[in-house]
């Protein structure tokens, strides 16, 4: 998965909302104000950072070499995903499905209920 793959992928979830509070060139996407990933470019390789549950965080790390703490973040909460070809697409897919359905659920009852009348349970929480 490239970038521009990524960024579409990212929108096309449920209400997933792009901005750029840290400057042009690192969108940050949200739904109902909370962060679920942000994009970023370095060396001309997009690279990802996703929100994980801390054990998977661990795994997806011991298994994937593109796959490091993450950036800026909490490393124990979030991964950094280097969009180099070296991950298959569908997994790829799968960590992002997984960042936007911990932060749905995390999100206040009426927000995450909102959600689910508008959407309906499987279009918010794949993992």
């Amino acid at each position: 998965m490239d970038y521009n793959t990524a960024k579409q992928y990212l929108l096309s979830k449920p209400e997933a909302d792009e901005s750029e509070p840290f400057g042009d060139d690192i969108p940050v996407f949200k739904v109902c104000n909370k962060v679920f990933a942000i994009l970023g470019m370095k060396e001309g390789v997009g690279q990802l950072n996703l929100k994980c549950d801390p054990d998977e965080a661990v795994a997806l790390r011991d298994i994937f070499d593109a796959v490091i703490p993450g950036y800026h973040m909490n490393k124990k909460h979030w991964n950094t995903v280097i969009l180099d070809g070296s991950i298959p697409h569908g997994e790829i897919e799968r960590m992002i499905d997984h960042s936007y359905t911990l932060i749905v659920k995390g999100l206040k009852k009426l927000d995450r209920q909102g959600l689910e009348l508008r959407h309906g349970q499987d279009a918010l929480y794949k993992t």
